[in-house]
């Protein structure tokens, strides 16, 4: 097969598309007007039509060097042929080891162990049960708190949707976990719109936290986990000072602070993790998404120094011979793991992060460009995110968001939006041009919407 259609046994035919229960989509919508890709290459898909789209979100967020790559094709068949699958409970494998090395190496500060999972979801849930343990087998079990945000997105297990804050994602679910509350989002339109990089105005929505020390006794909270930036709801910026004041508040409290970095991490910022972009460090960095460049599904937890070493010093206490107990199948896969090695390899080789940088400034200008275009009440940006808020039909909000992104697939380009909200999020391998054709795009869209 050259990648051009798909198998002769698959069949795009809209009455055979009910079975998949499609995640995050209007399936009836869809499955009357389907958009169905075939292939991917470079910053292009090509549907079953023969159409090439440009790539303007990464996937999902998620191919950061670009689709088809061949040093990670090539990883993943040489592996998968020699080892399909080896367990890493009481037994182990080369892979994750030496992945789980580079990882650390290449996120500043004292960051000196990673355990793996299979998505963000996964590890965010991980993140948390961690953050729990950490507090319990050093003896202060009363931490059983946990601290999200508004209009934060963490995923779809259970502990991810507790400590998330888009109200979509929780209203179905019920109660979900107990002992959890939420600081406020940091969007401010009317002191920060149309901000470049970082706003101004907002550091102090921090010290909503120690307003919920002060309700709930900070020696209840384990842990505070945010997104640096909030990519799933809208592109979330935080203002200046914002995350080192979080920072500053759990240390005064003895809080773990967790970086949901699914999105920031591998480059999107322009640099390693938004730990580095920042300047902040957390004591638990969730990843996944970039790891692999969306080749195989693996997600990450990245721990602090200092909290292995809480487990094992608790284990050698009480004579336990696990001092985790947690993990999954899949953790640590072999062909996952040389996926990541290729893909980390493939960022280094090509200075993808440093290209990312050097884009960022052209970006910007090509983001804030469309001020003044049809609908638009607000524009974000910082390194290769772009957040483009759409004033809402009354009544309908997200219609006009929806009908953006059918019209600019029709045009060939792939826009996300989010309600009524476009996120954009290319590869870190786009050109100028590509980007000035992704924009004039939107603008061409917007112009057309009612």
């Amino acid at each position: 097969m050259d990648g051009s259609a798909l198998p002769v046994n698959a069949d795009a035919a809209p009455n055979n598309l009910e079975p998949f229960w499609m995640p995050f989509t209007w399936n009836r919508a869809f499955k009357k007007e389907p958009l169905l890709l075939a292939s991917a290459k470079g910053m292009y898909y090509t549907t079953v039509e023969g159409k090439q789209v440009l790539d303007g979100t990464a996937g999902l967020w998620c191919c950061n060097a670009g689709h088809r790559r061949e040093p990670i094709v090539r990883a993943v068949q040489e592996t998968v042929e020699h080892l399909d699958f080896a367990p890493t409970f009481q037994l182990g494998h080369p892979l994750p080891f030496e992945l789980a090395n580079r990882l650390t190496s290449m996120v500043p500060g004292d960051f000196d162990h990673v355990t793996f999972c299979n998505s963000g979801s996964e590890a965010v849930d991980s993140a948390l049960k961690i953050a729990l343990a950490y507090h319990r087998v050093r003896g202060d079990a009363a931490r059983t708190r946990l601290i999200g945000r508004e209009r934060g997105y963490h995923g779809v297990g259970f502990g991810g949707i507790s400590v998330g804050g888009i109200v979509k994602n929780r209203m179905f679910f019920g109660p979900l976990l107990n002992g959890v509350d939420h600081i406020r989002s940091t969007h401010d339109l009317e002191r920060n719109a149309y901000s470049r990089g970082q706003p101004e105005h907002g550091a102090e929505f921090a010290d909503e936290l120690e307003r919920l020390c002060a309700l709930h006794d900070p020696s209840t909270i384990a842990a505070v986990i945010v997104e640096p930036v909030a990519g799933s709801t809208g592109v979330l910026i935080p203002p200046k000072g914002y995350l080192q004041r979080l920072r500053d508040i759990c240390d005064k409290h003895g809080i773990l602070l967790i970086f949901d970095e699914v999105i920031t991490g591998f480059g999107r910022l322009g640099s390693s993790f938004a730990t580095e972009h920042f300047g902040v460090q957390p004591d638990l960095i969730t990843c996944a998404k970039g790891l692999t460049n969306g080749v195989i599904p693996m997600g990450a937890v990245i721990c602090r120094k200092g909290i292995y070493e809480a487990f094992e010093t608790w284990a050698d206490e009480t004579g336990q011979t696990i001092e985790l107990f947690h993990g999954y199948t899949y953790s640590g896969h072999p062909v996952a793991a040389a996926a990541g090695l290729a893909t980390l390899g493939l960022y280094q080789d090509e200075q993808l992060f440093q290209r990312a940088a050097d884009l960022a400034p052209y970006w910007e200008e090509a983001v804030h460009g469309l001020k003044g275009a049809r609908h638009v009440i607000d524009l974000r940006n910082i390194g290769l995110i772009a957040g483009i808020e759409l004033e809402s039909r009354p009544g309908k909000v997200g219609a006009r968001g929806y009908e953006a992104f059918r019209k600019a697939f029709e045009a060939g380009v792939l826009i996300r939006v989010t309600a009524d909200i476009i996120a954009l999020s290319p590869p870190l391998i786009i050109e100028k041009p590509e980007i000035d054709r992704l924009f004039e795009t939107v603008r061409d869209v917007l112009q057309s919407l009612d």
